[in-house]
């Protein structure tokens, strides 16, 4: 608590941001954390409680009552008070009812707006709150109005002026250093017409999937995009900072989901809910190396004919996997930030394959040398060395199809993907190796 307490006398209230505050209650023990937590200035308690993991915000429930989670909720943007209320409803619906109830009209009104896009809505990230002005208003009495608002402190964090027409639909984007070297007798319009830049607005529909807004994002290097409706009228606005918010969560759910992992069962304490999720999949894991013990029952014989096949064959189907992994990996990061486009599945293929097949041939002599040396059988490093080739030269293809074929499925590329490429590195790579050694060596 004392960390916090320093913190804060240490620094203006207006200098104060939240994640900085979200960092240091981090770092205490239970017995501390809900002490720390009143000193939290109230205007800051709902953007330091969403910069705190999931797993803290049932702190945030109880030790503030209802008024104050109320206030909390007021002080923050449209966006972030869907984000709050959706956290508070996760921890007790009962008390996120009551705030609910508590919060003025406006606010109700947009959060009931927000909420009813779906998750990949790019309406559900949406800030309402926007700066505008109409094409026939004077630019002095633009700059004028936005002085009074931001002194206010009615608009924050605004780096675009939306002009729109009458009938609310966008028209144009003016950035405020453009409107700043406008002619200020003159009409927004006036001004746009005579300039030689272009104010064609870079815009999103509401139910437009959020992945190509990311995109959009990251291809024109923007900071914000307005956000229309089918018919054009602007609804809203998504800032950067929404979208790095955005990217880093699609990267972790990546990151899990390759690993079989449930990225919401992974955010809470709760060992079984976890341990239930990461259960399945190694149950699906269990069933994959089953089989692939089967196609070695397989060669019973020739594994007790042959000690040394048992000691390298391992190795075969490591390097498979390995060499699978990375494809995979390569293609799932692509595919999620859109580096392939639909005719490039036969490139990626193509170029996976080839990569693991120059790396096959590489260390198939380099371990086909080691494996005849080590057993003194020239023939069992012919056997390893066309054995790795098989299996890398599948690695590559596969773990560049699978989740290209996903994708094509419209299923998530990284879910089940590595439980497919194991089994067939291990399976392929177990047959080949041991159905070569029976023919070759016996």
């Amino acid at each position: 608590m004392n960390k916090l307490q320093e913190y804060l006398n240490a620094h203006e209230l207006s200098e104060i941001h939240p994640s900085d505050i979200a960092k240091i209650l981090k770092q205490l023990d239970d017995s501390e954390f809900a002490a720390a937590l009143k000193l939290v200035p109230k205007d800051l308690i709902g953007d330091v409680a969403l910069a705190l993991p999931d797993r803290y915000f049932d702190d945030v429930v109880e030790n503030f009552s209802i008024e104050e989670l109320r206030d909390a909720v007021s002080a923050l943007e449209s966006d972030d008070q869907v984000d709050f209320m959706h956290e508070l409803q996760e921890v007790d619906e009962s008390v996120a009812s009551k705030v609910f109830d508590t919060l003025d009209e406006d606010d109700r009104k947009e959060i009931i707006k927000l909420q009813t896009y779906g998750e990949d809505d790019a309406g559900a990230y949406m800030q309402l709150e926007i700066f505008t002005a109409y094409k026939e208003e004077i630019v002095h009495d633009v700059i004028r109005r936005f002085a009074e608002l931001r002194r206010a402190k009615e608009i924050e964090n605004i780096q675009n002026l939306f002009i729109i027409g009458n009938d609310k639909k966008l028209l144009f984007t003016v950035g405020l250093d453009d409107l700043l070297v406008f002619d200020f007798d003159k009409t927004i319009i006036k001004n746009i017409e005579q300039s030689e830049d272009s104010f064609e607005p870079k815009k999103a529909e509401d139910r437009e999937n959020i992945k190509d807004v990311v995109h959009y994002f990251e291809e024109y290097d923007l900071s914000v995009m307005p956000i229309v409706n089918a018919y054009g009228v602007l609804l809203g606005r998504i800032t950067s900072d929404d979208i790095y918010d955005i990217i880093n969560e699609h990267a972790t759910e990546q990151m899990y989901h390759l690993a079989g992992v449930d990225d919401d069962a992974e955010e809470y304490d709760e060992i079984f809910r976890a341990g239930k999720k990461r259960a399945s999949w190694l149950g699906l894991n269990l069933f994959t190396a089953i089989f692939a013990s089967i196609v070695i029952g397989f060669f019973a014989d020739t594994l007790q004919s042959m000690v040394a096949l048992a000691v390298l064959m391992p190795i075969v189907a490591s390097m498979g996997g390995n060499a699978g992994t990375q494809s995979l990996t390569v293609v799932v990061r692509q595919l999620a930030l859109g580096g392939i486009s639909q005719g490039d599945a036969m490139r990626i293929i193509k170029k996976e394959v080839l990569i693991s097949l120059m790396n096959g041939v590489i260390f198939a002599v380099v371990m086909g040398i080691v494996a005849a040396v080590w057993f003194k059988i020239n023939m069992l490093g012919v056997v390893i060395a066309l054995s790795m080739v098989i299996n890398l030269f599948m690695a590559g293809l596969f773990g560049a199809a699978v989740p290209l074929f996903l994708k094509r499925m419209d299923i998530d590329p990284a879910i089940g993907s590595t439980v497919i490429l194991t089994t067939v590195t291990d399976v392929v790579g177990f047959f080949s190796f041991l159905a070569l050694a029976t023919y070759i060596l016996l």
